[in-house]
């Protein structure tokens, strides 16, 4: 049986994107492409529970992917994470951010910041599914039914 290409190969090929070794990429580089896969992964499955307007379907979407429920789903998850996994989530929970929380503690934006350093790792490295599979259970064990 053939193994589907992802689409994240299917992105790479058709901007004939380079092969780059992730790890050397900076954690908030890392938090700004997780931000994104996390913020798609959610309104994805908001989207799917029912047709609404937008702007309840922005409602719904944001108490998944404010800051508090970043924190509470990656601290749910901690220890289901690799060591690899926790490693990345450190870096970005550490980096030095210039920008400053607006509705959220420092310390749960950091935290929100290190869970988008991981999923953004993991997209990067061609780990979507892992990806789902945290969300999935980080949702579940920190009381958020989506």
């Amino acid at each position: 049986m053939e193994k589907s290409v992802s689409d994240f190969a299917r992105i790479k090929e058709a901007f004939g994107c380079a092969e780059v070794d992730v790890r050397s990429f900076s954690p908030l580089t890392l938090a700004y492409i997780g931000d994104c896969v996390y913020d798609l992964v959610i309104r994805t499955v908001v989207v799917e529970r029912g047709n609404r307007a937008a702007n309840l379907l922005h409602r719904a979407t944001v108490k998944y992917v404010k800051a508090p429920a970043q924190a509470s789903v990656i601290e749910a998850l901690w220890d289901d994470l690799t060591e690899e996994e926790q490693a990345v989530y450190k870096r970005g929970r550490n980096a030095k951010s210039h920008t400053a929380a607006k509705n959220a503690s420092i310390e749960d934006y950091r935290k929100a910041t290190g869970l988008e350093a991981l999923v953004g790792y993991l997209y990067l490295t061609d780990r979507l599914d892992r990806v789902l599979e945290l969300t999935k259970l980080g949702l579940e064990k920190a009381g958020y039914s989506i």
